[in-house]
């Protein structure tokens, strides 16, 4: 995926995730590791979240590899102890069609 699509489908998840009452606190946190797309809070809850878009939700969720993850959790760690925070956190997925945004909380392999 081109950076531009990239950051079209990050603009819109943003966009999702504040009018679901998302606060977003930052956006492309880069480490040695890896990058997470956006950082939000709700409820008192640190979401971390990787943003994947495609013609359906199964093309883009697939994108989502146990390496991608682990490189992700790498990254997540570098930013809270960056930040000195110990705080409660999720990784989220939040997948971008044409058509349709969903929202996946708590994302495992």
């Amino acid at each position: 995926m081109s950076r531009t699509k990239g950051n079209l489908a990050e603009d819109s998840a943003c966009g999702f995730l504040t009018d679901n009452g998302f606060l977003i606190v930052e956006r492309n946190f880069y480490s040695r590791f890896g990058e997470i797309d956006i950082i939000a809070t709700k409820d008192e809850v640190l979401h971390f979240i990787e943003v994947k878009s495609g013609l359906d939700y199964e093309s883009a969720i697939q994108n989502i590899t146990h390496s991608k993850l682990n490189k992700f959790i790498k990254t997540l760690n570098v930013y809270m102890k960056k930040n000195s925070l110990d705080v409660d956190f999720m990784i989220d997925a939040v997948i971008v069609s044409p058509k349709k945004i969903w929202h996946v909380e708590n994302i495992t392999l």
